[in-house]
């Protein structure tokens, strides 16, 4: 199809997509980007209608060089513009018939397109498109090879002057790994300085050339192991770098001390990793090998000796946290890897015995994983949690009962803020609880606001820690609130959010993706509660964008200092994901940790955003997007190869 861009006057959407032949139906675009830039989905928006009402598609990322994206131009388009960098380069837009969507859509799911045709037939254009996107526009990441395959392009990077020396840390039964690995370095575009092999002890017989090596030196310090080079390439046999591997870390260490990229681990399936993620790093090594690592850091932050050759890696992301180093990600396959050769039991007990300075951890092993436990204060804080609800008497006892009956935290100030309840069993309820010391209920009849709601309840907070709470949650665990109160209490951290379960036990919450479902979205929704989530990381806490207000626990000082919600811009929807990114933006991380598991029956109390609710949704999610569209660009702890389409883990 002929197509053409245009700039515009507006600096976030810059070109306007001209299609001359196509003015609605299915189309696919397809377009390139340069793989060292830093990652960003495009987006694209439509002006419809004679009042040019706006709406925006968020695209998936060209991670791998090439990407597609299959959409609906609904048919009242005025204009389509476009927002991407500079760097990404439209090459194609076809034309798609309806019927071949609908027959696609058909062959894969067959009960989605029954759906589909229903919620075209009741004119809900949104759901019957959102419905067949997800269907024929995203691929489930088992079927990674083919979906890749169809999406690289050779990277295209400029030399740099960088010297890397490459060193293979290996065992004996080694050779023929090394010579794989050997191979793919010869191979390099950017050739590296030297490659050495370090044995864990004498080298075999066999061993000879440039595999022969010498034995680990547990004495010696990282910057003997860089020698002359600039920086020091980390290896396992068997490892096998891409041909621009060496190339694409170099460019990131340009401005990092650390670059890794993502990989093909060592069961076949992809690791599509997130950028830096500190605790996810200390609990699954998730940067992997081949690691860059610049040598002007190594000689600041790990001075001593390298010691064992079988635990090097828990040092290393231990030292980068400690001395706030920069870490970049590549987010592109770098290499087939064999892993960091660490089971879970392995990794605590190098985290519990790193040397020197370290983060103020216990690690240990929960469900299989390495859980990282952070000190609580002496004496304990005292927790304030904030309850905002009317009425639904039935919800309001059962939470009420789970936060001063089944929870083991004994420093608990409870806050209650009704919205004007009129049910007179509330109200008696309320008259009951008033005679628990810990106890406030806050009367605030005014229109529902709920930012408004729950400022109010931080305000007459007395805890040093806040904890906001929907009513419609309820405790299934006594520990939650302490695992979550260690989190808050940590210098660095702002928000913490807990693992949210469905009445039926499948997941509600592990975090919040934003960009997914355009705006921000929960990840794994409708998943079985104990699926562990891409690279393991729902079964260890871990660095998100935001975090759902219907649990959440943060430091009441952190809270005030960014503004607590924003009650004029978005009263009802979107404020906690609002306020994470604002504690993000003011250097405090939001962290989700399954240690804390309660169920929750999601806007129970609320029911659906429908009719004037729904206009209302749409408001605060457009304010959302100007505000926040840098992030929707890129969520750095979602993949741009992650689809935002549908809520799992699936490619597109």
């Amino acid at each position: 199809m002929r197509f053409r861009l245009e700039p515009t006057d507006d600096p976030a959407f810059d070109r306007r997509l001209v299609l001359p032949d196509h003015r609605a139906g299915w189309i696919v675009l397809s377009y390139a980007g340069d793989p060292t830039a830093a990652p960003r989905r495009p987006i694209l928006r439509v002006l419809r209608g004679p009042d040019e009402s706006v709406q925006d598609f968020v695209l998936p990322g060209a991670s791998q060089g090439l990407a597609h994206w299959l959409g609906l131009i609904p048919p009242d388009t005025r204009e389509i513009r476009l927002s991407a960098g500079a760097d990404v380069t439209v090459e194609r837009v076809g034309a798609r018939r309806e019927a071949e969507v609908l027959a696609q859509c058909l062959l894969r799911r067959p009960w989605r397109c029954v759906s589909a045709l229903y919620e075209r037939a009741r004119g809900s254009e949104r759901r019957y498109r959102d419905i067949l996107r997800g269907a024929c526009a995203v691929t489930p990441i088992a079927r990674f090879p083919s979906w890749v395959a169809a999406r690289t392009r050779p990277a295209r990077i400029a030399p740099t002057a960088l010297r890397i020396r490459c060193i293979l840390l290996a065992q004996s039964g080694d050779a023929a790994a090394l010579s794989a690995t050997c191979g793919a370095l010869r191979a390099q575009t950017h050739r590296p300085e030297s490659i050495r092999v370090a044995w864990a002890e004498a080298p075999p017989a066999s061993a000879d050339g440039p595999m022969s090596g010498q034995v680990w030196d547990e004495a010696a310090g990282f910057d003997d192991l860089s020698g002359g080079a600039d920086a020091l390439c980390l290896l396992r046999p068997g490892d096998v770098p891409v041909p621009e591997a060496l190339a694409l870390l170099a460019h990131a260490l340009s401005e990092a001390d650390i670059a890794y990229g993502d990989a093909i681990g060592p069961d076949g399936r992809p690791q599509l990793k997130p950028d830096w993620s500190p605790d996810l790093a200390l609990a699954t090594g998730y940067p992997g090998f081949p690691l860059l690592l610049s040598k002007t850091w190594l000689a600041a932050a790990l001075a001593g000796p390298v010691g064992r050759m079988a635990v090097l890696t828990p040092p290393i992301v231990a030292a980068a946290v400690t001395s706030a180093a920069r870490v970049a990600h590549v987010p592109r396959i770098l290499a087939r890897s064999t892993g960091d050769g660490l089971n879970p039991s392995a990794r605590a007990e190098a985290l519990d015995a790193l040397p020197g300075a370290r983060p103020p951890f216990r690690a240990g092993i929960h469900d299989g994983a390495v859980r990282l436990e952070w000190p609580l204060p002496d004496p304990v804080p005292l927790v304030s949690v904030v309850i905002p609800s009317r009425d639904r008497l039935d919800l309001i006892t059962r939470v009420c009962h789970g936060v001063l009956r089944e929870t083991a935290y004994a420093s608990i100030e409870l806050i209650i803020v009704d919205n004007g309840s009129t049910d007179p069993a509330v109200l008696d309820h309320y008259a009951s609880l008033r005679g628990d010391p810990r106890v406030q209920i806050l009367m605030d009849p005014q229109p529902f606001n709920f930012a408004k709601m729950v400022n109010a309840g931080v305000d007459a907070a007395s805890g040093s820690i806040v904890v906001l709470l929907n009513n419609d949650v309820a405790v299934l665990e006594p520990g939650w609130l302490e695992a979550m109160v260690r989190q808050a209490c940590r210098p660095e951290v702002g928000a913490v959010g807990a693992k949210l379960l469905y009445g039926d036990g499948t997941l509600q919450h592990a975090g919040v993706v934003v960009g997914l479902g355009g705006r921000a979205g929960h990840i794994l929704r409708r998943r079985p509660g104990d699926t562990p989530g891409h690279l393991g990381r729902l079964r260890v806490a871990h660095e998100v964008s935001a975090v759902t207000a219907a649990c959440l626990a943060v430091a009441r000082d952190k809270y005030l200092a960014v503004g607590g919600f924003d009650a004029e811009a978005f009263p009802v929807d979107f404020n906690d994901v609002d306020f994470c990114l604002r504690l993000g933006a003011a250097g405090w991380k939001t962290v989700w940790t399954p240690a804390a598991t309660l169920a929750h029956l999601e806007s129970v109390s609320r029911g659906p955003s429908v009719g004037a609710k729904r206009a209302r949704f749409e408001q605060e999610a457009a304010r959302f997007s100007e505000r926040w569209r840098a992030v929707i660009w890129h969520d750095p702890f979602y993949h741009p190869a992650l689809s935002v389409t549908t809520f799992g883990e699936d490619l597109e």
